[in-house]
């Protein structure tokens, strides 16, 4: 008789994703509800991973390999083998009993289901403030960890690595994930509009500029985070992402680490709205 499947629903971005295994592998279901604390939910999963721990033989090296089979995703990488149909909505994951490779499998999948809906996962940090989110993205080392430091206390830290963008209505969203960088924090399970994508530079002074709209959907297709080999989706990434650029704020900010960088910031965003009330127009 095959043993029962106990389960726990773990909802990031308003995408509330069941995961399963088998009442032997209970302990591990403690570590997930501890990794994914504060984004635990109990509403109606929309989808599901069944996974199957193995006893070592799966390290985590080697290149992460996303591309379709027949009507299945197959997503590979040395600590873990997964499968997810897109049209049941299930999957299944055959991993080490560790939760930071299964972060992985999650930033895939949530990639994959974004594109279809018009969204998407950047590398950049997101906060709130005053009610409104703010992205801070660029190359490794740009910054995005050094602007979360540098933060006034009143912000709510919405990630340090990877921010979660959807739509809705005529605007987009950003919302908090549990993927932490150099923080080695999660963060808040919450979401605001989008006020503006700072793209960072480091420098001597603090200095926000203009991009043009094509500089800014270059800078923006490069720091999405998609792994598929999947030409339809691309197609469909790009287009999100002139759309993005055409309703949203994005400009170069040069700063001096040092919290008066914020200023900047505030000062932009205050401006903006007064200039153009919310209606963003690209040089």
């Amino acid at each position: 008789m095959a043993a029962a499947r106990q389960a726990t629903c773990v909802e990031i971005g308003g995408i509330p994703i069941a995961l399963s295994t088998n009442s032997n592998d209970e302990s591990f279901l403690d570590l997930l509800r501890q990794r994914y604390d504060g984004f635990l939910s109990s509403s109606l999963p929309e989808f599901e991973l069944e996974f199957d721990l193995t006893r070592g033989g799966m390290v985590s090296d080697g290149d992460i390999q996303v591309r379709r089979e027949g009507d299945e995703w197959l997503i590979e990488r040395g600590d873990f083998h997964a499968r997810w149909d897109p049209r049941t909505g299930r999957g299944s994951v055959r991993q080490n009993a560790n939760p930071y490779s299964l972060d992985s499998v999650l930033r895939i999948l949530h990639s994959l289901i974004l594109a279809e809906r018009g969204g998407f996962l950047l590398h950049s940090a997101s906060a709130i403030c005053d009610g409104r989110a703010y992205l801070f993205s660029g190359v490794s080392g740009a910054g995005k960890t050094t602007m979360t430091r540098l933060a006034p206390a009143d912000i709510t830290l919405l990630t340090d690595e990877i921010s979660y963008i959807r739509p809705s209505a005529d605007r987009y969203s950003a919302f908090g994930t549990p993927f932490a960088g150099e923080l080695a924090r999660a963060g808040e399970n919450c979401a605001a509009p989008i006020s503006a994508l700072f793209f960072l530079e480091k420098g001597a002074e603090n200095r926000v500029d203009e991009l043009t709209s094509t500089e800014a959907v270059r800078r923006l297709m490069r720091n999405i985070l998609f792994f598929a080999e999947d030409h339809s989706l691309v197609e469909k990434l790009f287009a999100t992402a002139c759309d993005f650029v055409a309703k949203v704020p994005i400009r170069r900010l040069t700063f001096y680490p040092d919290p008066r960088v914020w200023d900047e910031v505030h000062n932009f965003a205050r401006n903006f709205d007064r200039n153009f009330q919310g209606v963003p127009e690209h040089a």
